[in-house]
């Protein structure tokens, strides 16, 4: 059976504590002393961090917790990734500026990132803003405009490490257990042996089948994996 084709998102909203650690300790620990304990970091100067590793590393995950942790606290984000076709403007409100997929921008892209980079760590008002900037390569081998490139290295840097197997069984039994489904070892093996191994697209997988199963009011088993696979 030829692999899924998935692309990579996350069933419910990510968070930091939903984020499986594994070998990557230092940059949850980092993450979460800058965002904090639910209050704003008003007083701590933000230094900019850059996470980078391969696809199904976590990369969009972390950035989308550190949104949502912000916004919890009633902070205005600037959010820009490949998909942002046309970024708007830098905000003065934003108390950090969060940036994906770092490694494929466009020239336009690229311009408004080094824009976005400048305000946010020289403002005009107010304190210095965090920066956080995601891709799947090492600042050296970034091929974006040397400006925005160095200054995505000037901070904290961060190589996110792949999960090994067991890991990603523990990741896939504990979103299971987050949607209150019973996930056998069976249709776990099942899963691993036959789909894309990128923890990402497992996770997709996972919602794909959860909801099938709910919508069929039927327990997730392989022949249920089966029906979906022949029917969705």
């Amino acid at each position: 059976m030829k692999q899924l084709a998935l692309d990579i998102s996350m069933a419910s909203s990510p968070t930091l504590s939903r984020f499986f650690v594994g070998p990557n300790a230092a940059v949850i620990d980092h993450l979460r002393h800058w965002v904090g304990d639910g209050r704003l970091q008003q007083a701590r100067t933000p230094v900019p961090t850059y996470l980078w590793g391969e696809s199904g590393s976590g990369k969009t995950h972390l950035l989308k917790a550190v949104r949502e942790a912000l916004r919890e606290q009633g902070a205005m984000v600037g959010w820009m990734d490949a998909n942002t076709l046309f970024p708007p403007p830098f905000d003065e409100r934003w108390a950090a500026v969060l940036m994906d997929d770092v490694d494929i921008y466009t020239p336009l892209q690229q311009a408004r990132a080094f824009n976005w980079f400048v305000n946010a760590t020289s403002p005009a008002t107010g304190s210095p803003r965090w920066v956080l900037g995601a891709g799947q390569l090492p600042v050296a081998d970034l091929k974006l405009r040397e400006d925005l490139r160095t200054r995505l290295g000037w901070g904290h840097v961060y190589q996110l490490q792949l999960l090994d197997e067991s890991a990603r069984r523990a990741v896939l039994r504990q979103e299971a257990d987050a949607r209150g489904v019973f996930l056998s070892d069976e249709v776990m093996d099942y899963m691993l042996r036959r789909f894309s191994r990128d923890l990402g697209s497992l996770m997709q997988l996972l919602d794909m089948l959860d909801g099938f199963a709910l919508r069929n009011k039927r327990a997730i088993t392989i022949p249920l994996l089966k029906t979906m696979l022949e029917t969705e």
